[in-house]
């Protein structure tokens, strides 16, 4: 199939289609990680996006079923360099083209990404129309210039419809090992010994990663999922020892609803840890306000430094939008900040058990330097009796 990516600027890239015979708008981004395709696929904060990768080859240990992060992948449209011909994994279940085509979702192949990524370094994330059918360069730029991202929300589009407690039987929280010889299980299935979950938490899915509850189970939390939707009443009458607000998608400063409940819920003195968009809207509910960033930071190398201990994360990012440190008032401290741009990373309230970064500590894939945060939020409450 030929395939198109049209930008709204009325740049177009050609290249060959893969995955669905399909057409689709969404804000073009970059992804810089060397692996993690399908991470990034399912990643929910990725809706209403369609992502280039930097790394050249992408598909070579295809897709399995295990390691999805959503119920679904979210992306709009895939854009990668080249799309490896052979799938060389023991887990894979199916290949990338194969996952992309029973999910609807076109992807293009042979396109200079070297030359995308830099347009949108210097130009800033500009909205995109991707196509593997047939349809003209004109109407290719107009699609682009008609989507809208900025402004809408997605949160409500990826959350899950409805409460659900993760892992009740510790089915599918275990760390993955990796054993030799023959056992008696399967060996995909085959994890190290989970803690007893003796802390019950909330956790709102703004477009929660499958990863972080697996953390979270990790550390020995009993977690209950709530609906984005939820309300503050809906979540204290689960009695939460501490409240966990996750990734997401889109636009913060279009999500008011969920500043409320927020606001509210830090009002009680239990123990909040945000992360993403549960950063931004912790931002938020403490008086600040969000930005758009140029063109965003993703992928698995980003330096994050800890201005009260010094020490350097290099951490695994996704997120186009940030909180202005300018408007936080004098209770929140801006704990850690991004190197390369010096933008806000951490918060933390002076008075209050509520901690939030802009990062993913969960890192699958990427560097686990921030794991420990997960501690940290046990310990918090711990605290606290």
């Amino acid at each position: 199939m030929n395939a198109i990516l049209a930008l709204e600027d009325g740049s177009l890239f050609r290249g060959q289609g893969f995955g669905a015979r399909a057409a689709a708008c969404g804000e073009v981004c970059f992804n810089t990680s060397m692996t993690g395709y399908q991470e990034i696929l399912t990643d929910p904060s990725y809706k209403g996006q369609i992502v280039t990768m930097t790394y050249p080859l992408v598909g070579n240990y295809g897709v399995n079923e295990l390691d999805v992060e959503s119920w679904r992948p979210h992306v709009a449209g895939f854009v990668i360099r080249e799309l490896s011909p052979v799938v060389s994994n023991w887990r894979a279940d199916c290949s990338l083209a194969e996952f992309l085509e029973q999910h609807g979702i076109p992807g293009v192949q042979g396109v200079d990404t070297r030359a995308l990524t830099k347009k949108l370094r210097v130009s800033g994330a500009m909205n995109g129309f991707i196509s593997t059918g047939d349809v003209s360069d004109a109407e290719a730029v107009k699609r682009a210039r008609e989507f809208v991202f900025v402004g809408v929300d997605y949160v409500r589009e990826v959350t899950h419809k409805r409460a659900f407690r993760w892992d009740e039987k510790d089915e599918q929280s275990a760390a993955f090992d990796l054993v030799q010889g023959n056992v008696s299980t399967d060996a995909r299935h085959h994890g190290q010994p989970l803690p007893p979950a003796d802390i019950p938490i909330v956790a709102f899915d703004y477009g929660l990663k499958y990863n972080i509850l697996r953390r979270l189970r990790q550390h020995g939390f009993a977690v209950q999922v709530l609906p984005a939707t939820a309300s503050a009443d809906d979540a204290l009458q689960h009695k939460p020892a501490g409240i966990f607000l996750s990734n997401g998608p889109g636009d913060p400063a279009a999500l008011d609803y969920l500043v409320r409940e927020v606001r509210t819920l830090a009002g009680t003195g239990i123990p909040i840890f945000g992360i993403c968009l549960g950063h931004q809207i912790l931002g938020q509910a403490f008086g600040g306000k969000t930005f758009k960033l140029k063109f965003g930071h993703r992928g698995g190398n980003q330096p994050v430094k800890d201005l009260e201990t010094g020490r350097i994360e290099i951490t695994a990012q996704n997120h186009g939008f940030a909180v202005d440190p300018q408007s936080l008032p004098p209770d929140v401290v801006v704990d850690r900040i991004n190197l390369n741009d010096r933008t806000v990373e951490g918060l933390r309230h002076r008075r209050k058990p509520i901690f939030c970064v802009q990062y993913h500590p969960e890192a699958s894939p990427g560097p686990h330097d921030s794991t420990p945060l997960f501690a940290q939020f046990r310990s918090l409450i711990e605290r606290r009796g």
